[in-house]
């Protein structure tokens, strides 16, 4: 597995997956930079990270990530992602429905000196919204 391959699993596995806040300043370089649309109150960088990883946990505690398809060239690696989980607390203001969800995320990070030093990402949050009731899902 190449290395920015590597990091992705290693995120999803260990900070999604287990909760460990440790490995996301383990895995990212200094000056990290989030391109990514983040969630209502979220933070920019390393700390925004955090909170949108406290924040899926809370809200949906047995998160599962499985890494599928991923390509890796030069300082890029990019990988498909799919999460499920049940809704078991609030999450975006929505209260617990106990609904389960899955859905499609991309992710794409540039590497250097072995860490993360940038990640863009897109992550199909109204899907989930739709699935936990919150949103109708369309006719």
């Amino acid at each position: 597995m190449a290395e920015g391959v590597e990091l992705i699993q290693r995120f999803y596995d260990d900070v999604i997956g287990k909760g460990d806040l440790d490995v996301v300043t383990e895995l990212t370089a200094d000056g990290f930079v989030d391109h990514e649309e983040g969630l209502p109150g979220q933070p920019s960088g390393l700390e925004g990270v955090k909170f949108f990883v406290n924040t899926m946990r809370e809200a949906f505690p047995d998160i599962k990530a499985t890494v599928g398809e991923s390509l890796e060239e030069g300082s890029l690696a990019s990988a498909h992602v799919t999460l499920s989980g049940t809704h078991r607390g609030e999450f975006m203001g929505v209260p617990a429905s106990d609904k389960t969800f899955e859905i499609e995320t991309i992710d794409i990070i540039r590497v250097a000196d072995g860490k993360c030093a940038e990640h863009w990402g897109v992550t199909d949050t109204m899907s989930l919204m739709q699935q936990i009731g919150a949103v109708p899902a369309p006719a």
